[in-house]
């Protein structure tokens, strides 16, 4: 499964780093908790649609919260989440859903510290990488608005007709898939030089790192 690779010139920074380097290496950030403060494909989901379609829709997903305390499988749960929501949707629609809900909602999501962290980096010219649990295509408008050099995440799958078939394409990016898919992407090799995440489910990513930022970002905007 092949990475997104990201164009843009990111925030500015009006910060100045005494030590400034040239090719710092890799770094990758968690986005859900780490770079926001609350998880971006529930809130893609609540903004979409009115509060009574919302709430309608996780009452359809009892059965899935509840199997999930048997399997406790967070990619069984989101997909169930994906088909009840978004199943049939057009690539295009949803695209242009995604762009509409990074600018209505990046100003109350993103974390302060979080983003001078990610421009300090900038600075120091590291390549920068976005590894996260939630769907491409909603973190995708975030991760070109920060100037990512590359967004892996969870694939949606869509059908001949490029509507969203409500499944994955691949696993749920978590835990070790996420290392998994930064090899696959980078190489066998591959190194962090620094790596930020805020549960269990980065853990690995976390070991692959020379500098390991577990939960160090708590600003909220």
């Amino acid at each position: 499964m092949a990475k997104r690779t990201l164009r843009g010139n990111g925030a500015p920074s009006h910060e100045l780093l005494d030590d400034q380097i040239e090719d710092a290496g890799m770094v990758a950030f968690d986005f859900d908790g780490t770079i926001t403060v609350r998880d971006s494909f529930t809130e893609f989901l609540k903004w979409r649609v009115d509060q009574g379609r919302y709430m309608s829709g996780m009452v359809r997903l009892i059965p899935a919260a509840v199997g999930y305390l048997g399997h406790r499988n967070r990619g069984r749960i989101k997909a169930a989440a994906v088909r009840e929501f978004l199943k049939g949707m057009t690539r295009d629609e949803l695209e242009a859903q995604a762009r509409a809900f990074a600018e209505a909602a990046a100003p109350s999501l993103l974390r302060p510290d979080a983003l001078q962290t990610w421009r300090r980096w900038r600075q120091r010219h590291a390549k920068l990488v976005i590894v996260s649990a939630s769907p491409d295509m909603i973190v995708a408008p975030f991760a070109r608005g920060l100037g990512a050099d590359a967004l892996i995440a969870t694939e949606l799958a869509f059908d001949a007709n490029d509507r969203v078939t409500g499944a994955f394409l691949g696993p749920n990016c978590r835990g070790p898939e996420k290392v998994r898919r930064l090899r696959a992407a980078f190489g066998p090799d591959v190194t962090l030089k620094a790596a930020y995440g805020d549960t269990s489910g980065d853990r690995e990513m976390l070991k692959i790192a020379d500098h390991r930022g577990y939960r160090v970002f708590k600003e909220r905007p």
